[in-house]
């Protein structure tokens, strides 16, 4: 596996204060992590345990098919597949095999939000008769209320996220939504964005074939890169470019010959802007000879994604990205191909795809455990899943996944998100430490203000700006969203629960609440470990005299702070 240093590009970010040295630090181990379980500093006892689990597991991958798959398997899948993973799920999945569960997750996949639809999502767009009418002032207000939407339809997207009986269905829309990347801040009509989010949960899991001719139809999708105006005359190369570049071939599978024949073919495809449907406009398009991928007819758009999802390279591009989101960053090309081959023969099945990855030896080999980053989204609203908190206000959430990095419906291009070590740097992960500490200092009473969250943002420059409207409203709006009160939980109740569950042996009370919260043993270990060598964050917890273990929801603290948190 390629060695990773997440400290390196940090180096020149480094200051001499406290809260950097801790983001330095913190990322320093995080990269040794990911770097391979020989390079980090983990303690003794967690190596041992380690080291025995990756004995098992390595010489038992074939048996373990047919097997059940036992507690640390079903804790890999689910956190993999889910914003966390639920000890009682642990321990249910833990009886099924590899292929029972793989096959029960995507089964039980759904294509419908249970979230209650906002009731603005059905509004027309207003007509260019409408605009042209409409003063500067009556314009500014259209573009508050469209930007107030969006904010409601990030908090309705994170309450689905939260609440949704296949937790499966919301990473894969999740990961469309980076794939086909649109940014509400082109688009500018936040119903157009609900759609094409409800596009993308609709076939989170089904056909990718049907999935992409939707999308070249989807109004966000003809806005963000401009193909509503694409005409004979004038034809424009976005989406001809993107589609294979982004969506479907990849980089050196096409040539700039390609891509102006392909923006050809789909000189037309607009949208009604009386009805926001889409709409062919047969004036438009360009009916000549086109030759693309050396054939030549008159071809249109449908005929054009046909002819690219016939290319092998599309079946592979699509499952090697499947791979970087699901097993490891970096891919076994191999077995991609192999993969591939079963993708692209059943006519581009995602449920039979995933299915296979996640029943799939290279899926759970021990060495890539903890070797994902947790994106923003995962991060925070894994956080609150995990620890069962209760927000009725789910805005300053949103906000603190956009500051960490992730607004959703406003990637930062086309190309989404790059993910991975992009996730991490010292201003990301010193906000990251800021919100834990926040939600678990004051769990009983969640009125604080996230003012270090705001320093975060200005530190950010730029970046800050996609949060919300501009000037006073703007201002207006984060002052109000940098309120968490009215949140419910009691981390004493939730830790206590093990303690219950388990009786008066601590230690595995303490195996099972680590087993929920990290995805490796941690690599951490108490302030008194430097008094005593050995010591252990398990150790400790099994030992109530100590000055930091002394109850349950210390252990949880502890887990939450441990840099093994921020990997999947």
């Amino acid at each position: 596996m390629k060695k990773i240093s997440l400290a390196g590009n940090a180096i020149c970010q480094f200051r001499t204060n406290h809260a950097a040295r801790f983001a330095f630090g913190v990322m320093a181990t995080v990269g040794l992590l990911l770097a391979g379980p020989s390079n980090a500093q983990v303690s003794a006892q967690s190596s041992a345990q380690s080291s025995a689990q990756t004995g098992a597991q390595t010489g038992a991958q074939g048996a373990k098919q047919n097997s059940a798959m036992g507690v640390d398997d079903a804790r890999h899948l689910l956190s993999r597949v889910g914003f966390a993973a639920s000890n009682a799920d642990i321990q249910a999945f833990a009886k099924m095999t590899r292929f029972e569960a793989a096959d029960q997750l995507v089964r039980g996949a759904t294509s419908v939000a249970v979230t209650p639809a906002l009731p603005w999502v059905d509004d027309l767009p207003l007509s260019p008769a409408k605009r042209q009418t409409m003063s500067r002032e009556e314009n500014q207000a259209e573009l508050r209320r469209n930007n107030e939407r969006t904010f409601e339809l990030r908090d309705w997207w994170f309450r689905e996220m939260l609440s949704t009986p296949s937790p499966l269905t919301e990473k894969m829309t999740l990961f469309w939504h980076n794939h086909f990347a649109t940014s509400q801040q082109k688009v500018r009509f936040a119903a157009y964005i609900y759609r094409q989010n409800t596009l993308l949960r609709r076939n989170a899991l089904g056909n990718f074939a049907n999935m992409l001719h939707e999308m070249s139809r989807d109004p966000a999708m003809l806005i963000y890169l401009d193909g509503a105006n694409s005409r004979k005359q004038q034809p424009n190369e976005n989406f001809g470019r993107e589609v294979m570049e982004l969506f479907t071939l990849g980089e050196g599978n096409y040539t700039e010959k390609d891509i102006k024949e392909v923006a050809r073919a789909f000189t037309g495809w607009s949208i009604d802007r009386e009805t926001g449907q889409f709409m062919f406009r047969k004036a438009a398009h360009d009916y000549g000879d086109k030759t693309i991928f050396g054939k030549t007819g008159n071809f249109e758009g449908d005929q054009v994604l046909d002819m690219i999802l016939n290319r092998p390279e599309t079946a592979q591009f699509i499952t090697r990205k499947l791979w970087r989101e699901f097993v490891s960053p970096e891919p076994d090309e191999k077995e991609v191909r192999r993969l591939a081959s079963i993708f692209q023969a059943s006519g581009y099945n995602i449920g039979k795809l995933m299915r296979l990855i996640l029943s799939s030896d290279a899926f759970y080999t021990p060495d890539n455990r903890a070797t994902l980053i947790k994106s923003p989204v995962e991060f925070v609203v894994g956080t609150l899943k995990t620890f069962d908190i209760d927000a009725p206000n789910l805005r300053p959430f949103v906000l603190s996944a956009a500051l960490l990095g992730q607004n959703v419906f406003a990637p930062p291009n086309v190309k989404g998100w790059p993910g991975g070590e992009a996730w991490i740097n010292t201003a990301t992960l010193l906000g990251r430490k800021q919100l834990l500490d926040r939600l678990f200092r004051n769990e009983d009473r969640m009125e604080v203000t996230m003012r270090a969250m705001d320093d975060m943002a200005a530190r950010m420059g730029e970046a800050g700006q996609a949060l919300g409207p501009p000037g006073k409203e703007g201002r207006m709006v984060r002052q109000m969203e940098r309120s968490m009160g009215g949140i419910k939980w009691n981390l004493d109740a939730w830790s206590q629960r093990f303690v219950e569950q388990r009786g008066p042996n601590a230690n595995n009370a303490m195996q099972d609440m680590t087993r929920v919260v990290l995805a490796i043993p941690p690599q951490a270990v108490p302030q008194t470990a430097a008094q005593t060598p050995g010591l252990t964050l398990a150790s400790a917890a099994a030992d109530p005299s100590s000055p930091t273990m002394n109850k349950p929801a210390d252990w949880a603290r502890r887990l939450v702070a441990d840099p093994a948190y921020q990997l999947k």
